[in-house]
């Protein structure tokens, strides 16, 4: 196989950028990827929409990263929100701000992302090698080269974008991790984040596939108060998942050492004052009805038996023998329905990988190994995870175009 001066390992949001922006730099650059398709992950990323950054300043990005955050500054003042948007509507693909300052593109298709990453991969010179990367080779503290599936190939400098051990299927083996470890590198614990998360709670089966609009989660750590936010979430067979149980996960940072647990307010709107008058007027209109009949304007059709059961008030109770003190329990469960938390679900259900190649080790300045010349690493891979948002995305773009513009930097001026 023939020499390079840079090998990309893994042509995912990191690995592509690193490896088209150390091209347009004049190196020569080839991407291994064992995918037929570049960015299989990204492509499915957002529900298939791709939230590929947020529209914010530095300090919210900052505290969107719940680990060291402060390891991503320099990166992120290089390449930063205004970057990767000005990056992708130069190159062609229009984009738009939603909700949260979260960007997406105009068409609403992660393909569209995926695909434009790709033909500049092209574009730039990079040849794409459709085989796995087996071992980085290193002599005398400096990458020589990697061992492929399909031989040796020499280079001067490697970088490692492989991604974490979330979505397996789409080529995240952990692999990354492993080049890490046998060069010499601290590899922290790997956990799931942005994961749907599992309760003891019978109920939550019961409502299996029950979906909730417009209720605000509350996420308690050892009854500390640790995430809140309006939104939607679904009951499963194993517990509770959708979009706000996936950013409460990722505030969940001691699973197995900590208890957890969650609250839904499913009447957001309404304060409790107004909220007992409400359900005070549904009794005055259903007085001679049993109280499992009651609820049809307040609660949807598969949680009613679960509120009777937890509010304790016997099925067949006339509304009209409700006393007030039975009153308040069922207005408490509107205001604060309990979820226990037991687990989360097993990491390759995970959307980010939290853990990897500790950072310690790394130049935050270049993305350069402190142990190895020339190894570099960029995205998922590392240590480093963020709240939902684009924020993980924005991490691969930062740090793969740190990677890439760093890259044999006294040869090759940016």
């Amino acid at each position: 196989m023939k020499a390079c001066d840079l090998a990309v390992i893994g042509g995912g949001p990191a690995g592509m950028m690193c490896a088209i922006t150390a091209a347009e730099r004049g190196l020569s650059v080839v991407l291994l990827e064992p995918n037929q398709k570049l960015g299989r992950k990204l492509r499915i990323t957002g529900k298939g929409r791709c939230n590929l950054t947020n529209n914010c300043d530095i300090r919210t990005f900052m505290a969107n990263i719940p680990g060291d955050g402060r390891f991503l500054y320099s990166a992120v003042n290089r390449f930063g929100m205004r970057e990767a948007m000005a990056f992708f509507e130069e190159r062609g693909l229009p984009l738009k701000t939603e909700r949260g300052g979260r960007v997406f593109p105009v068409s609403d298709n992660a393909n569209d992302v995926a695909g434009l990453l790709t033909k500049l991969v092209t574009q730039s010179g990079v040849r794409v090698l459709h085989t796995a990367a087996k071992e980085i080779l290193s002599s005398d503290g400096a990458v020589i080269g990697v061992v492929t599936g399909e031989g040796q190939l020499s280079c001067r400098a490697a970088a490692v974008c492989t991604g974490g051990l979330s979505y397996p299927l789409t080529g995240s083996t952990g692999a990354g991790y492993r080049f890490a470890q046998r060069l010499g590198h601290t590899v922290t614990p790997r956990r799931p984040s942005l994961v749907p998360l599992e309760s003891s709670d019978d109920y939550c089966g019961e409502m299996q596939g029950f979906a909730l609009k417009n209720v605000t989660l509350s996420a308690y750590e050892d009854d500390r108060l640790i995430y809140r936010e309006l939104g939607e979430m679904l009951f499963t067979h194993f517990g509770v998942s959708g979009p706000l149980v996936l950013s409460a996960s990722a505030k969940m940072r001691h699973i197995g050492e900590k208890a957890y647990r969650l609250t839904i307010d499913l009447k957001p709107g309404l304060e409790e004052k107004k909220l007992d008058a409400r359900i005070l007027r549904d009794f005055e209109k259903y007085a001679n009805k049993e109280f499992k009949n009651a609820l049809g304007e307040l609660a949807g059709r598969t949680m009613i038996p679960v509120l009777v059961r937890l509010s304790g008030i016997p099925e067949d109770t006339k509304v009209n023998a409700i006393t007030r003190e039975q009153r308040q329990r069922l207005l408490r469960l509107f205001k604060a329905f309990p979820v226990s938390v037991s687990g989360t679900r097993p990491i390759n259900e995970a959307i980010v990988t939290a853990g990897g190649v500790s950072t310690k080790e790394i130049n935050p300045r270049t993305m350069e190994s402190k142990l190895v010349q020339g190894l570099y690493f960029a995205g998922e891979v590392l240590d480093l995870d963020a709240y939902t948002g684009g924020f993980n995305l924005q991490i691969a773009w930062s740090t793969g175009y740190v990677a890439g513009a760093s890259v044999l930097k006294d040869e090759f001026n940016p």
